[in-house]
């Protein structure tokens, strides 16, 4: 079930439990009489409470909405004036000929009903102000509740956008790599090469992460930090000697980050740096704390080139677009090129602890 039916199945449940609540009070809490038994009250409560409701839900679910809507102001008037008089002049009608005969002593008097339809004076002194007194109430109580619950309803689903695309921005882990990784591991097997079960254990322990454990919202940089480690190694096994990878790195690991942001950056920079045919290309990758800000800045080897193919910004634009996601108002994520290097730069302010990060989610 997702986010926005959960909450839509919440909200009709709240809402019939609000109504019940409320109209228990009304009915609870009556205008008592003490010369009145408690048969007689209850009843008379009975039939005073259904008033109020037709008034209530009258002008809550039609008058309101015909005026938020902007209809035809004259015509909901007439709607409104029209409701009124039925709804005064049926209260009035069932108080004097069914209300009274059952809690009255005869004799006593009773208005006809078309002394009642014709007496407008009294129908609107006594009925139509102590029945739409509470109406309008009523109607502003729910107006307010409406557009609480579509602001709600509107940040449900932004969240359930969000978390979706992150999980598809998440699940584009380059099938290449994994390739490439597969077939060296392959290669580093047939020699019997002592480094082809930790190769192996790197893989699995990526897979374990970019599969299962990247699915809260944040992690800690430590377990980032060791992605990294793996894929790196993993990595320089298609290069030999010809890859320099420098991976420095010295903040509080107890910071939490979202996960997989660091590692696209870094991927990003062996597929258009390590892949070109440059020789011997080299890689930069610096992760500081700087000012009480989050830096993580990858340098990487490029050639000058006046085009561009154009899948090589993609994965650029789906760091973007991921960061502007989770940090849309403090992170700061841009790229240059600088002396035949090219340098992608992030930084995220506010970054916050695991304990924290909890604290924000309950």
């Amino acid at each position: 079930m997702s986010i926005l039916e959960k909450a839509i199945r919440y909200s009709t449940i709240y809402r019939v439990s609000s109504h019940v609540l409320f109209w228990l009070v009304v009915f609870i809490v009556p205008q008592y009489q003490q010369d009145m038994s408690f048969r007689d009250t209850l009843i008379e409560n009975i039939f005073y409470v259904s008033f109020y409701m037709m008034a209530c839900y009258f002008v809550a679910y039609f008058i309101i909405p015909k005026l938020l809507r902007g209809d035809n102001y004259p015509v909901v008037i007439l709607y409104f004036v029209t409701g009124s008089y039925l709804i005064s002049a049926f209260s009035r009608i069932m108080v004097v000929h069914v209300l009274e005969p059952i809690i009255r002593e005869p004799p006593f008097e009773k208005e006809s009903i078309i002394e009642i339809l014709t007496d407008i004076r009294k129908l609107v002194v006594v009925y139509f102000l102590q029945n739409f007194s509470l109406a309008w109430i009523f109607g502003f109580i729910k107006l307010v509740k409406d557009q609480y619950v579509i602001k709600q309803r509107t940040l449900l689903l932004e969240k359930e956008k969000t978390e979706t695309e992150l999980n598809a921005l998440k699940a584009q882990l380059n099938p290449h790599f994994l390739f490439n990784t597969l077939n060296n591991i392959y290669s580093l097997s047939l020699v019997n090469s002592p480094i082809t079960s930790p190769s192996i254990a790197g893989l699995s322990e990526i897979l374990d992460h970019v599969l299962y454990r990247c699915n809260s919202h944040y992690v800690p940089v430590s377990t980032e930090i060791k992605l990294l480690k793996n894929y790196i190694d993993l990595e320089k096994l298609r290069y030999d000697e010809r890859l320099r990878v420098n991976f420095r790195y010295s903040i509080d690991e107890d910071l939490d980050i979202v996960p997989l942001i660091l590692l696209s950056i870094v991927e990003n920079a062996f597929k258009h740096g390590a892949g070109e045919d440059i020789g011997f290309p080299g890689i930069d990758i610096d992760l500081k704390l700087k000012d009480g800000n989050f830096c993580f800045k990858v340098s990487n080897t490029c050639i000058a080139r006046e085009h561009h193919e154009p899948g090589e910004k993609i994965g650029l634009e789906n760091i973007r677009k991921q960061l502007s996601l989770v940090y849309p108002q403090n992170h700061e994520f841009k790229t240059y090129i600088k002396d035949s290097t090219f340098v992608t730069l992030l930084i995220i302010t506010d970054l916050k602890s695991k304990h924290e990060n909890k604290m924000s989610f309950s």
